[in-house]
């Protein structure tokens, strides 16, 4: 069952707070009548995840209530929304433009199967002119989470996710090999097995999460997220300020936050503010990163996040993905199930990560001046006001910044 995030409220207050906060220089979208984000999965008990992409929908298409009522379903878009964010414009806005990897693996962690997702992939690659990235020609794999042949049964709502974080990985990093393990259901005990069997895939250089649950303890599932030289990314969540995220609260992960970004006229041709729903906190169960003791986190513990991309649904990336187990079609998506394939993909670039037996999370701390950094925004209201509200320097909804180029990471 998908959830519709307006109802309550929630994000079009916070969508206000950012834009009161922005300086002129970044023009801040403005939420249009008919239009909303989506979430794509269910909210889940304790002990399992939830991904965290959005939809951008229309109000006036096919939500259930709509149905219900006697309402009608547009057509599904055979063509990329002109106002979703191409490789192109990603490659731009975070200067990564002309960069290779020199078909370095990113792998992906998702939950459940998606059957369509070679073929889809193939539509989003052609449509803006990638290199084809198939399991012939060996840029693309697909596991189970045991590393074998025996996928999970298809959800839509993971497959959404899937086709976010394919497409992401895609349109920051061309020539990246891409690795696709589906844990067999959102349990973390199995997305965490997913992710320990794609640290053991050769190639693999960086590991992306788009999920996340309630803060938990790295003594209990900290060991699948702990491998040095592999830069592991996660997803700090969509609500806000609202305390911390796992596994992006991991010590052993780069906690991946949120923004809006739009063009401007500025020397960098974009701007960036924090987006209201990047999830931004302190652990109460894990350590502080050692490399942060000196940017001001205001958090004894682990402070997220590290660092931030595009991740605004509004301002968000265009996607080809299911719209049922057969059919697929194009749509906007976004939330920090985007940034953190994102900045995977930028690790990826950058080949540091297997340069050293320190963890990844480390590098952006190392090198702050590889980052944009975002000085504007807000995602709520907090005791310690670097924990919600973006400023100089450190700030809980985006770290150290945006990536500018791959030299920070």
């Amino acid at each position: 069952m998908k959830k519709i995030l307006s109802v309550s409220g929630t994000l079009v207050l916070m969508l206000s707070a950012v834009s009161a906060t922005a300086p002129a220089a970044v023009a801040q979208p403005s939420p249009s009548a008919n239009w909303h984000a989506e979430r794509v999965c269910a909210d889940v008990p304790s002990g399992a995840a939830s991904c965290f992409a959005l939809k951008y929908v229309d109000d006036s298409t096919a939500s259930a209530t709509a149905l219900a009522q006697g309402g009608q379903a547009k057509p599904a878009s055979s063509t990329p929304p002109a106002t979703g964010k191409t490789p192109a414009d990603i490659q731009s806005a975070y200067n990564i433009t002309g960069l290779t990897s020199g078909g370095r693996t990113v792998a992906i962690v998702d939950a459940y199967g998606y059957p369509n997702l070679e073929r889809d992939l193939g539509v989003y690659r052609s449509q803006f002119g990638l290199p084809a990235c198939t399991v012939s020609n060996g840029c693309l794999t697909i596991k189970d989470q045991n590393g074998g042949n025996k996928l999970p049964r298809f959800n839509s709502g993971w497959a959404d996710e899937t086709a976010l974080d394919v497409d992401a990985v895609s349109a920051a990093c061309p020539d990246c090999k891409i690795l696709v393990v589906q844990a067999t259901t959102a349990s973390i005990t199995n997305l965490g097995t997913a992710v320990a069997t794609a640290a053991k895939q050769p190639g693999v250089v960086a590991i992306s999460n788009s999920y996340g649950g309630g803060d938990s303890a790295d003594s209990s599932y900290g060991a699948y997220y702990n491998h040095p030289g592999i830069a592991v990314t996660a997803s700090t969540g969509d609500n806000g300020y609202s305390g911390s995220s796992y596994p992006a609260s991991s010590s052993y992960v780069t906690a991946v936050g949120g923004t809006s970004l739009v063009k401007n006229t500025s020397t960098r041709g974009w701007g960036e503010s924090a987006w209201s729903g990047s999830g931004s906190g302190c652990s109460s169960v894990n350590a502080a990163l050692p490399a942060a003791a000196t940017f001001g986190t205001g958090c004894g513990k682990r402070a997220s996040a590290d660092v931030a991309a595009v991740a605004d649904p509004q301002t968000g990336l265009a996607v080809y993905a299911p719209s049922s187990s057969t059919t697929s079609s194009w749509a906007q998506y976004g939330g920090t199930s985007l940034s953190s394939p994102l900045v995977a993909a930028m690790y990826a670039l950058s080949g540091n990560s297997g340069s050293s037996t320190a963890l990844a999370n480390s590098l952006p701390y190392t090198n702050p001046g590889g980052f944009n950094d975002v000085a504007s925004g807000s995602t709520g209201s907090c005791s310690t006001s670097q924990w919600c509200l973006s400023g100089t320097g450190w700030d809980g909804p985006t770290g150290v910044g945006t990536p500018n180029g791959v030299a920070g990471l």
